[in-house]
């Protein structure tokens, strides 16, 4: 296991984890979510090999449509 920071909320994760597993893991769908990484957007097509690691600090974005 390890400690990573996900929406300003401390985490134990299983390592290895890319990001894509990590929205898997977290039960969220890949669709509308922007993800920030140590203070850097991951882009969508780096999500299955960008591994998450200790200490990380990730912010999860879900975008909401709405009128």
């Amino acid at each position: 296991m390890i400690s990573v920071t996900i929406n300003g909320e401390p985490q134990e994760l299983p390592q290895g984890l890319t990001l894509l597993e990590l929205l898997r893991h977290l039960s969220l769908k890949d669709e509308r979510v922007a993800i920030e990484r140590n203070r850097e957007i991951v882009g969508r097509e780096a999500w299955d090999t960008v591994q998450v690691e200790a200490g990380d600090r990730l912010e999860i974005v879900q975008f909401v449509g709405g009128g």
